[in-house]
C-alpha cells in the first residue's frame, strides 16, 4: 500500500478552512466527505457517529477548533466550542484529552491552533504504526485473528490500533486471516472492518456477534486483538459493548487477548475501570436497522455502547511506549514515568 493510498478520515482544508470527515454513517455503499466549518457541526458528526474511534475523535476535536480559530473566533467562542466538543460522547477519554491539549493553545494566533491540531493528528499516525511494529510479534506466524467493532484506519488518523497489529502482521507474513465480528447494533465490524480490510487485500471473514466462542472451541482462532477508548490506572479496558465477552472466551480457552491503544487512551485518574463512564445510546438505534423497525413496536431496548474489561482478562496491553503486561498497575505507572 503506498503513501498516496493510506486511508485518512480525518483531514483539514487549509485553502477553505474545513474539517473534511469520511463519513462512517454511509460505508461502505457510500463513500462521502463531510465539510464542517463550526463546533457544533463536528461535535453533531462525532455525536451521531460520522467520525468514531477514539483517537480519531481526538483528531476531529482538535480540528473542530482549529477550524474556529482560523475562522476569527474569539477566545471566549473558543472556550465555549471546547466545552461543546468535549460533552459529544462520554466514555472515550481521547476527546477530552484532545480539547484539554488544545485549550491550552488559545490565546496564541489562529496559526498556531491549527499547528497543535496537525501535531495531535500526526502523532496518532505515528503512535499507531509503531503500535503495529510492537505488537506484530505477538503474533503467532499463520495467526488467526478475531477482532471487534473497527479499531483500524477508519478509528484513528491513520492506519489503525488493532488493525495496525494486523497490518503489521500481514506486511511481516505472519498473519493468515482476520475474523471480523459484525458488531451489533451499528455494525461497525461489518460496515468497516471488513470494507477496510478488503480495501487493504487483507483476507477476512465476518461473523456474527454471536460466532467466536464456538469458533474458539474448534480451534479456528489464535487470538483475539481489539482497541480501547479508555483504559484506568490498573489496566482495566473499556472498549465497544462485546468486548468483555471476548475476553472471558478467550480466557475460557486459554488465547491470547491483546488490547491495542495509544497512550492517549490511558487515563490515570480513574484507579479502577469501575470509574469509566458508559454512554447509553438510544434504544432506537438497537430496535431498528437503517431505519427500519427490527422488533415489536413498543418494546424496549436497552444500549450500553461500551462494556469494560478487568485487567485480569488481559494477556498484553499495547502502546506506542512498549508492550504492558501484568500487573498493569507498576507497568502503567513505569511508562508514564
Amino acid at each position: 500500500m503506498t503513501e498516496r493510498e493510506v486511508l485518512r478520515p480525518v483531514l483539514y482544508d487549509d485553502g477553505r478552512d474545513e474539517v473534511r470527515l469520511l463519513d462512517q454513517r454511509l460505508l461502505p455503499s457510500e463513500e462521502t466527505w463531510l465539510a464542517l466549518v463550526t463546533a457544533e457541526e463536528v461535535a453533531d458528526a462525532i455525536r451521531t457517529l460520522a467520525v468514531r474511534g477514539a483517537p480519531a475523535i481526538g483528531v476531529a476535536a482538535a480540528y473542530g477548533l482549529a477550524v474556529e480559530a482560523r475562522r476569527g473566533a474569539s477566545p471566549e467562542r473558543l472556550r465555549e466550542a471546547a466545552a461543546l466538543i468535549a460533552r459529544a460522547r462520554p466514555t472515550a477519554v481521547n476527546l477530552e484529552w484532545a480539547v484539554r491539549r488544545m485549550s491550552r493553545r488559545i490565546g496564541e494566533p489562529a496559526a498556531a491552533i491549527l499547528a497543535e491540531a496537525h501535531a495531535i493528528r500526526d502523532e496518532d499516525e505515528a503512535a499507531c504504526r509503531r503500535i503495529g511494529a510492537l505488537g506484530a510479534p505477538l503474533l503467532p506466524p499463520g495467526a488467526r485473528v478475531l477482532t471487534h467493532c473497527n479499531a483500524g484506519a477508519l478509528a484513528t488518523a491513520a492506519y489503525g490500533t488493532a488493525l495496525g497489529i494486523v497490518r503489521a502482521a500481514h506486511e511481516a507474513g505472519r498473519l493468515e486471516h482476520v475474523f471480523a465480528d459484525e458488531t451489533r447494533p451499528f455494525f461497525q465490524g461489518a460496515r468497516l472492518t471488513a470494507w477496510e480490510l478488503q480495501r487493504d487485500g487483507i483476507p477476512v471473514t465476518l461473523l456474527t456477534d454471536g460466532m467466536a466462542g464456538w469458533l474458539m472451541q474448534r480451534g479456528e482462532i489464535s487470538c483475539v486483538v481489539v482497541g480501547a477508548d479508555r483504559i484506568a490506572a490498573n489496566g482495566d479496558v473499556a472498549n465497544k459493548i462485546g468486548t468483555y465477552g471476548l475476553a472471558v472466551l478467550a480466557r475460557h480457552h486459554d488465547l491470547p487477548f491483546y488490547v491495542a491503544a495509544p497512550w492517549s487512551t490511558f487515563d490515570p485518574s480513574l484507579s479502577t475501570g469501575a470509574g469509566i463512564p458508559i454512554e447509553e445510546r438510544p434504544s432506537e438505534e438497537v430496535v431498528r436497522i437503517f431505519g427500519r423497525l427490527v422488533a415489536p413496536e413498543g418494546v424496549p431496548a436497552r444500549y450500553p455502547a461500551f462494556d469494560v474489561t478487568p485487567a485480569g482478562l488481559v494477556t498484553a496491553i499495547v502502546t506506542e511506549r512498549g508492550v504492558l503486561r501484568a500487573p498493569y498497575g507498576p507497568a502503567i505507572r513505569a511508562l508514564a514515568g
